[in-house]
């Protein structure tokens, strides 16, 4: 295979189709299936590395993996009770969100914060979800809510 390197813009021209696509068809039931997206990036790169069943581990090494990959610039957490609130500087799929905002679609995805649950649901057996993405000024917040039951059915 080439090891050329391919455009950002062309990238997200991809996931920005793909996304749109997929909301023409389902419409805001369209959140409910990119859950998983993502998925690989989690079972190479993150699962490996987290070794404690703890959310502030987690975090630490999901902020890592997508600082050190590029996809974020920075990544910050706030918890309170049930809520993670994540504010993220700097995603390379920022302009994917922007166009889908101007298109008058509310953000459904983001594969930072995928990470994120799927760490949580896999390491602690604890059901989360991403209740609200917003974008303002170059900045994505992110709230995540996290439930009392398990993930998982033993």
């Amino acid at each position: 295979m080439n090891k050329k390197n391919i455009s950002l813009d062309y990238v997200n021209g991809l996931v920005f189709d793909l996304e749109k696509a997929f909301w023409d068809e389902r419409g805001k039931g369209a959140r409910f299936r990119m859950t998983h997206v993502g998925r690989e990036i989690y079972k190479t790169q993150c699962s490996p590395l987290i070794n404690e069943p703890d959310i502030d581990h987690i975090l630490s090494v999901v902020k890592k993996v997508l600082v050190d990959n590029g996809i974020l610039a920075d990544i910050e957490f706030t918890r309170q009770d049930q809520t993670l609130r994540i504010t993220m500087k700097g995603c390379l799929h920022l302009p994917v969100e922007e166009k889908m905002i101007s298109m008058g679609i509310e953000p459904f995805t983001c594969v930072p914060a995928n990470l994120i649950v799927m760490a949580i649901e896999d390491k602690i057996n604890r059901q989360a979800e991403i209740a609200e993405i917003k974008t303002e000024g170059g900045v994505c917040q992110l709230l995540i809510v996290l439930f009392d039951r398990p993930a998982k059915i033993a």
